[in-house]
């Protein structure tokens, strides 16, 4: 498996800007070539560690997740890190290797290695390689359901989960479900959406689920919005709930993305 990751560094000064990202009421664009050091983050009680927070809650911007790239130097990582107790969180390695300890035991977390974590139980994570580990770590306010128990920590991998084709495609786009879609226990979705060469979404996808998409693989072009956008490896887009969207594979390879989505919940009303 491949996984793109921030190129980090700053560009040369002779460099021309990507001219690419966008911001917009119905979505954001992030290319690759913006996550450089000079926007990382640094978060409390990580050491050795920094983030590329790509999607938080704002007004007019991702409503429902934060969405950060961890980058955490060899023995570095957290005993404490997270603080708020209403936060689930999904891990996903895109380089090197983690050690993740939690209510289900320590699990060491390799490239394409998923963790669930549920909201209100503890965990650490650290780098105990002599490399760096990067990876997306989506966090969410857990919506809990009277009557409906709160779903329990797992741990799984990319290579673990067999991709499931979508219907009618002839296996051109497939989807790798690390929760089973009817589980209302879960109020996300964290998936890895593959096209094959020529794959499509064959219509303009709108409806109410927000998205973060961050391509792992391959290049396309998709549609946001109005707009027909060129994406590859370490692209970042964030589609608001309702935003149409649709995608053509391009290139001689797959084209892969991370998705998340909020489901299985009523929608939210104002009073």
């Amino acid at each position: 498996m491949s996984y793109a990751i921030p190129p980090a560094g700053l560009p040369s000064q002779a460099d021309d800007l990507t001219g690419t990202a966008v911001f917009t009421e119905a979505y954001a664009f992030m290319p690759a070539g913006v996550m450089r050091d000079i926007v990382t983050s640094f978060i409390p009680h990580w050491d050795k560690s920094r983030a590329w927070i790509i999607a938080r809650p704002l007004s007019g911007f991702a409503e429902t997740f934060s969405q950060y790239i961890m980058e955490v130097s060899a023995g570095g990582g957290s005993d404490r890190p997270e603080d708020n107790p209403d936060a689930e969180a999904v891990l996903f390695v895109v380089e090197g290797q983690v050690e993740l300890k939690n209510s289900a035991g320590t699990h060491v977390l390799k490239e394409g290695g998923y963790a669930y974590l549920p909201a209100g139980q503890g965990w650490t994570l650290h780098n105990r390689s002599d490399k760096k580990a990067t990876f997306h770590w989506i966090r969410k306010r857990y919506e809990a359901v009277d009557g409906i128990p709160s779903p329990e920590a797992f741990v799984t991998s990319d290579a673990e989960t067999a991709p499931i084709a979508m219907p009618d495609t002839n296996g051109a786009w497939a989807t790798t479900r690390f929760v089973e879609p009817t589980d209302l226990r879960h109020d996300m979705h964290f998936n890895i959406v593959t096209f094959q060469p020529g794959g499509l979404i064959p219509f303009e996808e709108t409806h109410v689920m927000e998205h973060g998409l961050y391509v792992i693989e391959g290049t396309a072009e998709y549609l946001l919005n109005r707009d027909w956008v060129s994406v590859g490896p370490g692209d970042f887009m964030w589609l608001r709930a309702f935003c149409p969207q649709a995608c053509r594979a391009t290139g001689d390879g797959p084209f892969r993305y991370l998705l998340y989505k909020d489901v299985n919940r009523h929608a939210k009303l104002p009073w």
